[in-house]
């Protein structure tokens, strides 16, 4: 099959679009023929060697993945070929305490479709039938390869996570991110006001249009600064961040007294610092999180097929063309997803 690759570690130059080795899918797998891939932040960790693939290299990239059945294992009833499909990304053994306690996200083995394996920038992905979800033919598969990561997590941060409540308040870090996109709509959903950062002034309106009720631009702007004054000095209930770093630090001198940060990520740095005195004299917590369950993605389809949350996708490439995407989301210019799709997708 044609799949984007990569043999060595570096940036976006280091892909390769090439012949690859087929799948070989077992009992209880399905061989899901790819009509649109996200392109997440893991992939550049992946990518740049920050989080080296644990089955080692040549690897494709690619956790967020709709497409069609293409072969069922034969122990595999419940789907068949040519159905739609969304694929839940995530990987959990079943079996250890975390699993058994319903904590699948924290599974001893935990890992990810198109990280701890080979994912979907390729013609063909395997995943196990328990991962795959029907994908309503209202939505498309660009809209549908936007969701089971960004708008996963971004669900699991808020409501699971944070326990968001309507008249609250949020600091969402990078709007124009995947996760920054789907948590503004998320928190609006809700019922909660929403500040949110932008890296340049043309993502202004762009925030504003999914709802946000002020935005700052962080390169021109002192973030903290522009959530005290929006929020009258009080600071915000919950903080979304996922860049790491000092953005992680300043981000808890922006929440008010009880107030949560959820971090979902560390895009800029896997380090971050924060002063202590802020977080027992305010009684924070500072949660952790990684995507969400299978069932919380069924119900992000339901909201979506409502029309109460958007898949907000910026622009799609071809496969064949993943230097150029990955270089697009590197040097930032998305708003929203950027999706990779295969010939004939």
């Amino acid at each position: 099959m044609k799949a984007a690759f990569f043999k060595e570690h570096g940036g976006a130059e280091k892909i390769l679009y090439d012949d690859y080795k087929d799948p070989a899918p077992g009992a209880s797998d399905v061989l899901v023929g790819v009509r649109a891939c996200g392109i997440n932040h893991v992939d550049l960790l992946l990518l740049d060697g920050r989080f080296p693939p644990p089955e080692g290299l040549p690897h494709v990239n690619g956790c967020e993945v709709t497409g069609t059945i293409a072969l069922v294992g034969s122990a595999v009833r419940e789907f068949q070929t040519g159905q739609r499909v969304i694929v839940f990304p995530g990987l959990a053994c079943g079996r250890c305490e975390f699993c058994l306690r319903g904590e699948r996200t924290v599974c001893l083995r935990y890992g990810y479709i198109g990280a701890h394996r080979d994912g979907g920038y390729a013609a063909l992905v395997k995943a196990p039938a328990e991962n795959l979800l029907p994908l309503p033919e209202a939505i498309s598969f660009a809209d549908g390869a936007a969701v089971p990561m960004a708008m996963l997590t971004s669900w699991h941060a808020l409501v699971a996570q944070a326990e968001l409540r309507p008249g609250q308040t949020v600091l969402v870090q990078a709007a124009g991110s995947g996760v920054g996109s789907a948590a503004i709509q998320i928190a609006k959903l809700v019922g909660a006001r929403v500040v949110t950062t932008v890296g340049s002034d043309d993502k202004i309106e762009f925030a504003k249009r999914l709802g946000a009720d002020a935005v700052v631009n962080y390169r021109t702007q002192d973030f903290v600064e522009e959530v005290k004054r929006w929020s009258d000095k009080r600071g915000v209930d919950v903080v979304i961040e996922h860049i790491g770093g000092e953005t992680l630090e300043r981000s808890i001198y922006c929440l008010t007294r009880l107030g949560k940060l959820v971090t979902i990520g560390s895009h800029d740095t896997h380090w971050g610092r924060m002063d202590l005195r802020h977080v027992y004299s305010k009684n924070l917590r500072i949660l952790g999180t990684n995507l969400g369950s299978i069932l919380e993605l069924r119900t992000l389809l339901e909201l979506i097929l409502a029309g109460r949350l958007r898949p907000v996708v910026d622009r799609t490439f071809p496969l064949g063309e993943a230097r150029a995407a990955l270089q697009y989301v590197l040097d930032r210019k998305n708003k929203g997803k950027v999706l990779l799709i295969p010939e004939g997708g």
